[in-house]
């Protein structure tokens, strides 16, 4: 009698280094610049099909920076480093592809799963690719309410371990930005001010907190990159502050008032945990006609653009 087949194993062990494309892994090989992306953005950030405009747009501006794009993503349970047009358009189009943080991966690649990676999923994929800099457009942070709720954002602890420098326009306005700086300098994570003395507020162009160092050129960053891996040391990342630009920037008073009333709103129906996040910024996107997703978009085309100038001042050598 024929024996049964053996039942299909979800993925294959051996299969959890990320796969580079072509041109990432020739330019990293070269140690030509490379731009990490994340992929959150486009599957879950943007509704279609603007979101695969964007993709495409902000590898675009990686290119005209003189970098090589590698937009991060798992599909069928292998971690990617740089997409074909196909698979970018997959992440976007795709109403399955999950959102993968760097605790997700490991059942993502073990299950054969797809998914966006959020910051620091692509922060760590993109170090294990021997990548040096990636663009977002704001971190996670610690949540309002931190002494009720405990709630902080794994991006922290996940960059305090990890030796990339991150382009970012701060942390999401929506989270206590005095507490996350607090934070970052508890887990010895350096942040610059790039051309402001005051922490960017996401949206906005400043959130009023101060920045202990500033940097006004991409060559002033990749010296201190080079300093800090002559320094050696426990690796965490070095994050790079950019402000929207003021005339892009959401109009602070109905920021303030907006925000306001999301958070009442967030009170009043009893949302917690991770539902938080989502609510409030689609609450801002409604009330704002639209206006604060401009702004965000605003903020990343510009971290875009530095982060490429960035990576070819670190390639410079």
């Amino acid at each position: 009698m024929p024996q049964n087949p053996p039942a299909p194993v979800p993925q294959e062990t051996g299969h959890s280094s990320p796969v580079l494309s072509g041109e990432v892994r020739e330019a990293v090989e070269e140690q030509r610049p490379v731009v990490a992306l994340e992929s959150t953005i486009i599957a879950h950030g943007l509704p279609r099909p603007r979101n695969l405009q964007v993709a495409r747009e902000l590898e675009e501006l990686v290119r005209k920076g003189g970098a090589v794009p590698a937009t991060v993503a798992v599909l069928d349970g292998r971690a990617h480093v740089g997409l074909e047009d196909s698979q970018l358009a997959r992440v976007a189009e795709d109403p399955g592809v999950r959102k993968l943080g760097h605790r997700d991966l490991a059942p993502a690649l073990a299950l054969g799963a797809s998914g966006a990676t959020t910051v620091s999923a692509t922060a760590f994929l993109s170090e294990r690719a021997g990548l040096r800099v990636f663009a977002t457009g704001g971190l996670g942070g610690v949540h309002r309410e931190w002494t009720r709720t405990q709630d902080e954002s794994a991006d922290l602890r996940l960059l305090a371990r990890t030796g990339i420098t991150v382009v970012c326009a701060g942390v999401k306005s929506i989270l206590d930005v005095p507490a996350t700086l607090q934070r970052l300098e508890t887990l010895g994570v350096a942040v610059l001010g790039y051309g402001t003395e005051h922490f960017p507020g996401f949206y906005l162009s400043s959130s009023g907190e101060p920045v202990d160092w500033t940097v006004r050129t991409p060559e002033e960053v990749a010296a201190v990159m080079r300093a800090r891996e002559e320094l050696g040391g426990p690796p965490t990342a070095l994050i790079v502050a950019n402000p929207v630009p003021q005339e892009e920037q959401l109009d602070p008073a109905v920021h303030d008032r907006v925000l306001a009333g999301a958070l009442d709103a967030c009170r009043e129906r009893g949302i917690t945990g991770q539902a938080v996040t989502p609510f409030l910024l689609e609450y801002l996107m409604r009330e704002t006609a639209g206006a604060s997703l401009e702004a965000n978009l605003a903020a990343v085309r510009g971290n875009v653009r530095l982060a490429a100038r960035i990576a070819v001042a670190a390639a410079a050598r």
